[in-house]
């Protein structure tokens, strides 16, 4: 499809949740949450590969979690655009190798047996950025090798609600998530997120909201 020019850029240093409130990440989803998840992934790729897959590339890695298992299994590097999420992944992995960098333009002049993009990529919204983030993928991988990525499609995307909750020492949070469609959105969708931090019960309430990327089956397939 004929590929959409670049919508306003967001700004990933404007985005509590990657900067200020990074720390909370691995309170409210630890990276033993995502263990379970993690192997479905694991087995994904090693199921679908052509060769053996022993290093992985992560592109929006985060604050580590899903590295926390994939380094069971693999070789890992992750890249992710927040300096923040970084230190607390190098933290939480001390064995993988992280790169500071945007998964639409990262050069690291080496490949991967695999490339996996699980959920990060929803972070981008426009068609030009989606294929961008793929050829990255494509430039990273060995010849055989492996892309995974995991993302919403536009027709089985609902607007919806979560809470997330954790707590460690004298720290406890509630985390709400709302997912809101707006009308003539084209590729896009709101996530609001209402943070309630209690630190030794005194309550503090933050809010951040993302614009994220919400393409149809058919662009993906198109694009890939």
């Amino acid at each position: 499809s004929k590929l959409k020019m670049r919508k306003k850029e967001q700004k990933p240093d404007k985005w509590l949740a990657y900067t200020s409130l990074a720390w909370t990440e691995p309170i409210i989803a630890s990276p033993e949450d995502l263990v379970e998840e993690t192997e479905i992934y694991t087995r994904a790729i090693k199921r679908h590969a052509r060769i053996k897959i022993k290093t992985l590339l992560h592109l929006g890695c985060g604050a580590g979690g899903n590295d926390y298992t994939f380094k069971r299994h693999f070789k890992v590097t992750g890249v992710d655009i927040s300096e923040n999420m970084l230190k607390i992944a190098r933290d939480l992995n001390p064995g993988a190798v992280y790169h500071h960098g945007d998964m639409r333009t990262i050069v690291l002049g080496k490949c991967f047996d695999a490339v996996v993009a699980p959920e990060s990529i929803d972070y981008i919204r426009t068609e030009n950025d989606l294929h961008s983030a793929m050829m990255t993928a494509q430039k990273h991988l060995k010849p055989d090798g492996i892309f995974l990525v995991v993302a919403n499609t536009a027709e089985r995307f609902r607007q919806n609600n979560f809470v997330y909750t954790g707590s460690r020492d004298d720290i406890e949070i509630t985390l709400f998530e709302n997912n809101y469609i707006p009308p003539d959105t084209g590729t896009t969708y709101e996530a609001t997120l209402v943070y309630l931090i209690r630190l030794k019960g005194k309550l503090e309430i933050h809010t951040d909201q993302h614009v994220l990327g919400l393409f149809k089956l058919e662009i993906w397939l198109d694009l890939l």
